[in-house]
């Protein structure tokens, strides 16, 4: 029995009950007693004896027991004044009381102090166990049919705390579509009280446009996966009152409904009670579907379509031209110098100032146009159904008229101007990327024409953009296919007629256009950001060639390199030259950088703090084209400047047309500031003889030598030629 108490199958699970009963044999006999206790220990009972009853109250106040055997005639305390300490403590722990005494009075006596049953000395020790057996059996009993019922008291609580809790609008409907039942929601989601509803109709709360949808969900007669699962419906919050005039708003539901039915013994015969919903909430969620949905195809600064939308008015607007002959218009519009405003006043005027021109093109239009933002600072017009191209010059005049106007933003006139791109349908494009493409064309051809003008776009001028592109496209393959050489200009001291340097200058061998001069592809670089690529190669390349003129001992030359503006804003200018130098194991004194004078004030400070780093340690810097940017004397002071190249258009003018006045106040000047100073450029006799005549520290120039390959350049210093040499007496 013990071990039936100990377990219990529940819903085909084992579960512990309870862990091993614990008795208390309470009797002043000692052998009684101890007998007593020997037997309930020896059949898997925790048991322990108290002697007398003032021992047994103590133990019961101490600890919790299973059961209690009681004698009732004790010598201190009598066996009833234990069942009432008992009973006034509120235990529910189960007596039986055993005395020798069976008369009727002391049953009854005992069984109304609380005892749960009564064994009469002597007894059969098999008799007792069954006794204690029954006791804490049905006391275990009662204990697990308590604990049932506060569980589903609980359970209930729980569920109407959920049900009343939960965010969602909880009903249940009769058959005949009536509420019975809302939970506390409906009230914050519809304004409704709960009495409010009840009875009513589900109509009452369904928007109008919505009935047809909503009688199938409301009316669900289905369960299981055939139920009614994510509807979307309209629900009507109570109306407001009529004093403040405001109306009732709409609320957007996601509903789930399941049929309601008794379950009778007969499954067939289940009849049908009504319907049971939830309806969620759903109106921020469809907000913000909205505002994704408007976001994904509108700019969200100005609010005009974006390239994806504008893509898709402009493939409509080619099925309508299609199907009616028309034709129509596609302008694309750039704001010019848009990026000053952007560096010099901040995103936020530079917002501004997008704001107050969208507006303005917004009185240019016609009704039925398009205009929209396609990123940045540029613009798209879709002028569908144009009668000729006269509508389009009449636009764009429109539009230039209004943006000539001053602009007052944060306290400041600022002007703004448009180069305009226009394409045709279907003359320049039967497909929208076409037409998108054309006008972006024309627009690139009113930025080279001047700015603030209007061009129609023509094939003719596909044919420099596409070259362009193609040069644009083969350079950036340059590198890794080894295109690109390294040529050495010689600079020659002309005190001692030697090589002194060598300037290193960049080709592209082209596979299919031959040598190209950096003229040509340098710009393109430096447009696309290539030329820091370009760069870290030409210094490594120049670093490798000086390693080599190192090894094999040869008369100890600098060699310049130029330097980009790109490259001197990378934060590791500085380290990357020393690092490059560190790894070929060379002097910093063997090279020399050339920046021109317009990258000197393009970031003084910065400027500054790099080549001071530079010429500290041991590096020459050389201003290349002097005379053609800023020719201050102020940043020749303040620069660590070493050499001044003088700029070959002026060292033409020697021969051209005998003016001498500028090299000869730049070189006056090079020698009061104590700096090194090299004529490039030198192609004639006449020009050499006039350097030489005003002293002039070194030159370079297809008079002397073009720029030649390694290996001539190698073969040069091996053989220890001296250019000079054959104008030496002239």
């Amino acid at each position: 029995m013990l071990a039936e108490l100990k377990k219990r199958i529940i819903d085909g699970q084992v579960h512990e009950v309870f862990s091993v009963p614990r008795i208390l044999v309470v009797d002043d006999e000692p052998l009684l007693r101890d007998s007593l206790r020997d037997i309930l220990l020896q059949n898997g009972y925790e048991a322990s004896a108290a002697r007398n009853g003032r021992d047994a109250l103590v133990q019961i106040a101490r600890q919790h027991f299973d059961a209690i055997l009681l004698d009732l005639f004790m010598p201190d305390i009598h066996g009833t004044e234990v069942l009432d300490f008992i009973a006034k403590r509120g235990l529910d722990t189960p007596v039986i009381v055993v005395s020798g005494d069976d008369s009727v009075d002391s049953v009854i006596n005992a069984l109304r102090g609380g005892a749960q049953d009564f064994l009469r000395k002597p007894y059969q020790p098999d008799e007792m166990l069954k006794r204690v057996g029954n006791v804490i059996q049905r006391r275990r009993l009662e204990l697990e049919n308590r604990s049932v019922l506060q569980q589903m008291e609980q359970s209930e609580k729980w569920h109407r705390f959920l049900v009343n809790s939960s965010p969602d609008f909880i009903y249940t409907l009769d058959c005949e579509g009536r509420f019975t039942f809302v939970n506390d929601r409906v009230e914050s989601l519809l304004g409704y009280k709960h009495d409010e509803l009840l009875g009513q109709h589900y109509t009452a709360v369904v928007f109008d446009d919505d009935f047809n949808q909503a009688q199938y969900v409301f009316n669900e007669r289905r369960t299981g996966k055939r139920a009614s699962r994510y509807v979307e419906l309209r629900l009507k919050c109570k109306e407001c009152s009529r004093s403040n005039g405001a109306e009732g708003r709409i609320l957007v539901v996601e509903l789930n409904a399941i049929g309601m039915y008794e379950q009778p013994d007969n499954k067939f015969a289940s009849r049908y009670l009504g319907t049971y919903g939830v309806a969620k909430d759903i109106s921020e969620r469809k907000k913000a579907e909205e505002t994704i949905h408007y976001q994904a195809y509108h700019d969200l600064l100005t609010g005009l379509p974006n390239r994806v939308l504008f893509k898709d008015r402009l493939n409509l607007a080619i099925a309508q031209a299609r199907r009616s002959s028309e034709m129509f218009a596609v302008m694309c519009l750039d704001m010019d110098h848009f990026k000053v405003v952007n560096d010099t006043l901040g995103h936020v005027v530079g917002d501004e100032l997008l704001l107050a021109v969208t507006a303005r093109l917004h009185g240019c239009l016609r009704e039925g146009d398009t205009l929209a933002r396609m990123g940045g600072d540029e613009f798209c017009l879709l002028l569908p159904q144009i009668s000729g191209i006269e509508v389009v010059g009449s636009i764009a005049e429109k539009v230039t008229v209004a943006l000539s106007k001053p602009f007052h933003i944060d306290h400041r006139e600022l002007f703004a101007t448009v180069s305009i791109g226009v394409s045709l349908y279907p003359a320049d494009g039967e497909t929208g990327d076409s037409l998108i493409k054309h006008a972006d064309i024309a627009l690139y051809h009113a930025k080279t024409c001047g700015r603030d003008n209007c061009q129609l776009f023509h094939m003719g001028m596909n044919v420099p953009l596409s070259n362009r592109l193609s040069l644009e496209n083969d350079l950036r393959h340059a590198l890794e296919r080894n295109q690109l050489v390294a040529y050495y200009q010689p600079q020659v001291d002309l005190k001692r007629g030697h090589i002194v340097g060598f300037e290193c200058l960049i080709r592209w061998q082209h596979p299919v256009r031959g040598l190209i001069s950096p003229a040509e592809f340098i710009p393109l670089a430096e447009e696309t950001g290539m030329i820091t690529a370009i760069g870290k190669w030409m210094l490594d390349t120049a670093c490798q060639q000086l390693k080599v003129w190192k090894t094999r001992e040869l008369p100890p030359v600098r060699l310049a390199i130029n330097i980009s503006p790109r490259q001197m804003e990378q934060p590791d200018f500085v380290e990357h030259i020393l690092n490059a130098l560190h790894q070929h194991g060379l002097d910093q004194g063997m090279l020399e950088v050339e920046i021109t004078e317009n990258l000197i004030m393009k970031d003084v400070e910065r400027t500054v703090e790099k080549l001071k780093q530079l010429s500290a340690s041991g590096i020459k810097i050389a201003i290349d084209d002097f005379g053609t940017g800023y020719s201050s004397l102020n940043y020749l002071k303040k620069f660590p400047i070493h050499t001044i190249k003088i700029d070959q258009s002026f060292i033409a003018d020697i021969e051209r047309d005998g003016d001498t006045s500028i090299v000869t106040a730049i070189i006056a000047m090079a020698k009061g500031l104590h700096l090194n100073l090299i004529a490039e450029g030198v192609e004639t006799e006449n020009q050499l003889a006039f350097l030489r005549r005003m002293e002039c520290d070194e030159i370079q120039g297809y008079l002397l030598s073009e720029p030649l390959t390694a290996q001539a350049a190698t073969t040069m210093l091996i053989e220890n030629i001296t250019p000079l040499a054959m104008f030496a007496g002239r």
